[in-house]
C-alpha cells in the first residue's frame, strides 16, 4: 500500500533478508573473543539490521554463550563506538527514556536533550516513552520533569508531554487560528513583559495544521515572523523550547537536519546529539532528514560525518547513515 511505501523510503536501516539471530550471535561472539575485539565485525552485524532484529540476535547469544549481549559489547567497546553501539541495541522507546533520564541525573539538567524529544515526538510516542521510562526507572517522567526544571520552561515542557498537539483531522478553524494570532501579537506586545502562558498554550495544544495558520495570520498583524517575535520576547531554554516547537510543527525533518549539522559544525563535535538522532530516525525518516540536509547546507551528511568523525565509530555512523541522496 502507498502509504507503508512510504514509511519505508524514509527508512536507512531495514531489516535483513533472510535473516537468522544464531550465526549472527556466532559471530559477535567470536569477534569479542580472546585478545583484542574485531570492531569492524560487530559493526557490520549491528548496523546493518532492525532494532527487531537485534533484539533477537542478543536472545540467541544469551541462550547460546549464557552471557548478556549488551553487557559484553560494553566490556569490549569503549568510547563513542560504545555509545552508539549500545544505543542501537536498546528497545526504542527504552532508549529515549534512558536519554531523559541521563538528560536529568546528576549536576545540572541538559534541557536541550529534554526539549528535543518532547516537541518533536508524536503522542503515541510519548506515551511509550512515559511507559518505558516508568518500567526501568521506577518513577513518573512527568514528576521528574517537574522536579527538574522550574518556571516558564517547566510548564511548556508539561504541556508538551500531554501530546495535545496532534491532530489526524487536519481540520483548520479560520477563526480560531486568527483569534490565536491575534492573542499571541497581544502576549508578546503587552507593555510589561510578555504573557508566556499564552504563547505556552497555543504552541502546545494546537495541531501543527492550525499552527501553521496562526504563523500565517501573525506575520500579516506583526509584521515579523513568530520566530522574530520569539527570539526578541524571551531567551534562554524557555526560547529554545518555543523555537523548537514552531520548528518542529514548520517542517520535522528540516529540524533534524538542523539538529545534525550543528552537532557537528564548528569546533567539537556533540557526539550525544548525533548519535541519538541518527539511531532514533534511522528506523523511521532518516532519509527524509537527509534530503533536508543536502538542500539546507549544500552537503550530505555523511560527508559531514567524514570531515567530523573518525575510524570505527565513523564507519558505523556512516553505515547507520545509508547512501546518499
Amino acid at each position: 500500500t502507498g502509504k507503508w511505501k512510504i514509511e519505508q523510503e524514509g527508512v536507512t536501516v531495514k531489516s535483513s533478508s533472510h535473516f537468522n539471530p544464531d550465526p549472527d550471535a556466532e559471530t559477535l561472539c567470536k569477534a569479542m573473543k580472546g585478545i583484542g575485539t574485531n570492531e569492524q565485525a560487530i559493526i557490520d552485524v549491528l548496523t546493518r539490521r532492525s532494532n527487531v532484529q537485534r533484539q533477537q540476535i542478543a536472545k540467541s547469544f544469551k541462550a547460546q554463550f549464557g552471557k548478556d549481549l549488551t553487557e559484553t559489547l560494553k566490556s569490549e567497546l569503549s568510547g563513542k563506538l560504545e555509545r552508539l553501539i549500545v544505543a542501537l541495541m536498546y528497545l526504542p522507546y527504552r532508549y529515549e527514556a534512558k536519554e531523559l533520564h541521563d538528560a536529568m541525573k546528576g549536576l545540572g539538567t541538559k534541557e536541550g536533550i529534554i526539549i528535543e524529544i518532547l516537541a518533536s515526538r508524536t503522542k503515541k510516542q510519548l506515551q511509550e516513552i512515559m511507559k518505558a521510562y516508568e518500567e526501568d526507572y521506577g518513577s513518573s517522567l512527568e514528576e521528574d520533569i517537574q522536579a527538574d526544571t522550574s518556571g516558564y520552561l517547566e510548564r511548556i515542557l508539561v504541556c508538551l508531554l500531554q501530546g495535545s498537539r496532534d491532530d489526524v483531522s487536519g481540520f483548520v478553524d479560520p477563526r480560531l487560528a486568527l483569534q490565536d494570532a491575534q492573542d499571541l501579537h497581544a502576549a508578546g506586545e503587552k507593555i510589561r513583559g510578555t504573557d508566556e502562558m499564552k504563547f505556552i498554550t497555543i504552541l502546545c495544544t494546537r495541531s501543527a495544521t492550525h499552527l501553521l495558520r496562526v504563523f500565517e495570520e501573525y506575520e500579516k498583524i506583526a509584521n515579523k515572523s513568530i520566530e522574530d517575535s520569539i527570539k526578541s520576547e524571551t531567551h534562554g531554554s524557555l526560547e529554545e523550547a518555543m523555537l523548537t516547537v514552531v520548528k518542529c510543527t514548520r517542517n520535522l525533518h528540516s529540524y533534524f537536519a538542523e539538529r545534525l549539522y550543528y552537532a557537528m559544525k564548528g569546533a567539537g563535535t556533540r557526539d550525544g546529539t548525533l548519535i541519538r538522532n541518527i539511531v532514533s530516525r534511522s528506523e523511521i525518516d532518516l532519509n527524509l532528514i537527509k534530503c533536508h540536509f543536502k538542500k539546507m547546507y549544500g552537503k550530505t551528511l555523511s560527508s559531514m560525518i567524514m570531515e567530523d568523525t573518525s575510524g570505527d565509530y565513523k564507519n558505523a555512523l556512516l553505515n547507520l547513515v545509508g547512501s546518499d541522496p
